[in-house]
């Protein structure tokens, strides 16, 4: 291994040469031989500490998961499972029977398929039911998801023809009728969950696509993939469409995601018609984009949670926050700015708000605090300079801890920690500022 890394960090440098790059003396040249070989021998997907205030945070894992539930899969994931194995006749079972009840009773749906996530059950869906044919989407409902994936660039990959109508603003449903052909497969609906339109505005319901598609004998894709599985008391959630009612309407189909507003693993669930569920467990495709006993488990697991609602805010950290006490919020902040003034750090709790995130729920916010930490000795660093050296520091902590530079300072917002995070945020915030004064 030693070779391995001596290699690699003089071929770096033999490349830099050659672009006339400076080169470092021996000692940085050993250190980033060293650098490549800590990246080998120690674990690269670590823990991390969200404070930021986005529940749902794209770049750190999406939905949260707490201990209560990792206890539950636990027995599940160690040793066997009859992953595909039917207990009842002794033989080879299906992977897709696990979560299908449960959802079929959550939804209404008349069968589930799970895939490993939203974008590969659209692709999946359209390449069954559309490839070489036409599909039908509005002009305002071209969603680009997160890592520059296109609405477009998902139906050119499924062999299928856009058809776009309408504006961007504005959709009527006779732009759907005027623009069926003989040629056309699939009407598409998407849901506009990480941007929203208003002003000037019309687009056509769920339920007026689904009119309009039975009338024509064309099924209708609802991709909604925030994925609310049914209709919550949480004013955050009031207009967020939500699985069971687009269901109702006579969808064919409804795909969404497993780690966003469920607050599961990542998959795509596809939710409807039992007949083409058929259709696309016999596609050749499925095969590759299908998940494995982790998934399942961690999937059959969070959904268990929503039959119970007392357990489902116990352990569905997502759901929890989204249901935040200010009062519980400002006495967390308490205890972290308590505990920071401790260890002689200048901390403030101040008035904050956290987001949904994750592509999801647009121009919402939750009402939060934050404790920002502020350079208590501004001569050992420049205040303009203070925030991004901490917030760099924090990152290369043990634990690393990721927060927001605001107002002068950096800001640690407490919706996205737990009581139990404090002592290891403290921690690493003194270190850290250790570091900085040395």
């Amino acid at each position: 291994m030693i070779i391995h890394v001596i290699r690699q960090a003089l071929e770096h440098f033999r490349e830099q040469a050659l672009r006339s790059i400076p080169l470092p003396d021996q000692a940085g040249i050993i250190g980033y031989a060293r650098k490549l070989l800590a990246g080998i021998t120690t674990k690269n997907l670590q823990r991390v500490i969200n404070a930021t205030g986005v529940i749902i945070h794209t770049h750190l894992g999406r939905a949260p998961f707490s201990p209560g539930f990792l206890q539950d899969i636990c027995s599940v994931i160690e040793g066997y499972n009859n992953l595909e194995f039917d207990l009842e006749t002794g033989h080879r079972g299906s992977r897709y029977t696990h979560v299908t009840g449960i959802l079929k009773y959550l939804t209404g749906a008349g069968d589930i398929l799970i895939v490993n996530n939203n974008a590969a059950a659209v692709m999946l869906i359209l390449r069954s039911l559309a490839r070489k044919k036409e599909v039908i989407i509005s002009r305002g409902e071209l969603i680009e998801i997160g890592g520059s994936f296109r609405m477009p660039d998902i139906l050119k990959a499924s062999e299928c023809k856009m058809v776009e109508v309408g504006t961007t603003n504005k959709t009527h449903l006779r732009d759907y009728e005027h623009a069926i052909t003989p040629g056309t497969a699939l009407l598409l609906k998407a849901h506009r969950s990480n941007y929203t339109i208003s002003g000037f505005t019309s687009e056509v319901g769920l339920r007026e696509l689904v009119g309009l598609g039975r009338e024509k004998g064309l099924p209708v894709l609802f991709d909604m993939g925030s994925g609310l599985l049914h209709r919550m008391d949480i004013d955050v959630l009031s207009s967020e469409p939500d699985v069971k009612e687009a269901v109702a309407t006579g969808a064919a189909l409804v795909c969404f995601s497993g780690d966003k507003l469920l607050g599961g693993p990542q998959a795509g669930i596809i939710a409807g018609k039992a007949e083409l569920i058929s259709r696309l467990k016999k596609e050749p495709m499925l095969r590759a984009l299908r998940v494995g006993k982790l998934t399942l488990a961690a999937l059959e697991t969070s959904i268990g949670y929503y039959i119970n609602e007392k357990e489902l805010t116990a352990k569905n950290r997502v759901i929890r926050m989204l249901t935040s006490n200010p009062d519980d919020l400002r006495i967390r902040a308490g205890r972290l700015q308590e505990a920071l003034l401790r260890e002689g750090v200048d901390a403030e709790v101040t008035d904050s708000e956290g987001r949904c995130g994750g592509g999801s729920l647009p121009g919402k916010t939750i009402p939060s605090f934050a404790v920002r930490i502020v350079p208590s000795h501004p001569g050992v660093i420049k205040k303009r300079q203070f925030a991004g050296a901490l917030q760099k520091a924090l990152l290369e902590s043990q634990t690393p801890v990721v927060g927001v530079i605001a107002g002068g300072g950096f800001s640690l917002n407490v919706l996205t920690i737990s009581d139990g995070e404090i002592p290891l945020i403290v921690n690493a915030v003194t270190q850290s500022l250790k570091g900085l004064s040395s």
